[in-house]
């Protein structure tokens, strides 16, 4: 029986698996929900034992429990894919805008509506079903493990420790992940870049009290006006950020992939309309598809100090405020870039202030080659699945847990994933195409037996 005769002769029980984790509200940032987080991860284990695992576990962590599976792991030969995904979800507030109950997942128009339709439980299923058909067909010859988390939307605290503890249990050659989106539902691609993150708070002290702007204006240096000052040089006329050595370790974009790039269907016009622009603005010599993905960015995310409140107050602050962050691209290093933006910063405090800067967070960029077996085996799968050659795409975003999946284990990452746009994650409706779903469970199916054949 081929892969899509397995999906229809089972889209029922597999409809019914899929509402049976959705009905688990797994919300790791709300501590009511504890119970559910250790509910949805025994529901995985009982799920991927039934899809053919060897074993499953639930392993404790120092927060949510993880959930471990594998399936003929120590043949001789055989690639080892480690497949990760999360089962905790965002909150379903404002409950009011959902047109169904999101915890009860309701099929409109071709699409599942749902929390965790899409993110990340309907895409952790693609992962599931696929690997049992593999299984139950005879077809596997890959060994495969399963990792899923129960924090990623509160930021994987507990991840980064839990990989090193567990290093020889999650050795692999590849790890698989569809927690990512594609371009379009006719237009499917994969993941090949993510950026990375830096983000600072700085506090910009002047006089001891807030002053009268009329007694002191023009005599003494407002920290409003000096923060202003400062920020207003972090990136120059053509876009490039001025911060010392901040270019050093950035690499070019390989001629493969602008070419890929250019040919994302993308208008500037209607991008500009979207968000109601006249005019984008980015660094000299790239397209706005390359600066929001491939290149580093800098940008004010907020800014207060003096008065803010009805009516005027002439007030000349104490003290001013800012949060900044940098999206950052693979090899530029996150702890070296926020020492040298604090530096920078200190340096262009004008006489009369004094600057603090703290860092908040952040994490390390990743690039997938496309040269690579397990690439060209999902690059097969997509084709298999969706008619077409998937185009090659970085994302402007940060999954700072693909970085350090690289960093701790020494492996890369394939991110195929299946989310389109107006799945609407995290967001009231969120929801699933469902043709698509059944063509990422074929797309799947298809890079494991392509990968067994290239590895």
């Amino acid at each position: 029986m081929n892969i899509r005769d397995y999906i229809c002769g089972n889209r029922g029980r597999f409809m019914e698996e899929w509402a049976s984790l959705i009905r688990i509200p797994s919300v790791s940032c709300q501590a009511e929900h504890k119970q559910d987080m250790t509910r949805c991860a025994d529901r995985w284990k009982e799920l991927l034992l039934a899809a053919g695992a060897d074993k499953a576990e639930v392993m404790p962590s120092a927060g949510n429990p993880f959930v471990y599976a594998e399936y003929g792991c120590g043949v001789p030969g055989a690639p080892t894919v480690l497949v990760y995904a999360h089962y905790d979800v965002m909150p379903a507030e404002p409950l009011e805008l959902w047109k169904s109950n999101p915890w009860e997942p309701e099929v409109r128009d071709g699409r599942l509506y749902a929390r965790g339709a899409d993110d990340d439980k309907g895409q952790a299923m693609i992962q599931a079903k696929a690997f049992e058909y593999m299984v139950k067909s005879g077809s596997m010859k890959c060994n495969v493990k399963f990792i899923f988390e129960g924090e990623e939307e509160i930021g994987s605290p507990s991840l980064e420790a839990f990989i090193s503890e567990h290093k020889d249990l999650l050795k692999s050659d590849i790890i698989l992940v569809s927690d990512t989106s594609m371009i379009g539902k006719q237009t499917p691609s994969i993941t090949t870049g993510l950026r990375g993150l830096a983000y600072w708070q700085i506090e910009v002290t002047g006089p001891n009290r807030d002053l009268h702007s009329g007694h002191f204006g023009g005599a003494v240096k407002n920290p409003l006006n000096a923060l202003c000052e400062m920020l207003a040089k972090v990136v120059d006329s053509d876009g490039r950020i001025t911060i010392p050595h901040f270019y050093d370790k950035v690499l070019p974009i390989p001629a493969a992939e602008r070419e890929m790039i250019a040919q994302i269907p993308f208008s500037e016009e209607a991008y500009r309309q979207a968000i109601d622009v006249d005019a984008t603005f980015g660094e000299a010599g790239y397209s706005t598809l390359e600066r929001n993905s491939c290149r580093p960015s800098f940008d004010i995310c907020g800014m207060w100090g003096g008065y803010t409140g009805e009516g005027s107050k002439t007030v000349l602050p104490s003290k001013a405020y800012a949060k900044v962050s940098c999206r950052l691209v693979a090899n530029q290093d996150h702890e070296e870039i926020s020492q040298a933006f604090a530096d920078y910063i200190r340096s262009l405090a004008p006489q009369g202030v004094r600057v603090e800067v703290t860092p908040m967070h952040g994490g390390q960029g990743y690039v997938c080659p496309i040269d690579i077996p397990a690439y060209k085996a999902a690059e097969k799968g997509f084709t298999t699945a969706f008619g077409k050659r998937p185009l090659a795409a970085r994302r402007g975003g940060s999954i700072p847990i693909i970085s350090a999946f690289e960093q701790i284990l020494g492996v890369k990452t394939i991110l195929m994933g299946f989310g389109l746009e107006q799945n609407a994650i995290h967001s009231p409706n969120e929801s699933m195409d469902l043709e698509v779903w059944e063509n990422g469970v074929v797309a799947v199916t298809e890079f494991y037996k392509h990968y067994a054949q290239e590895h």
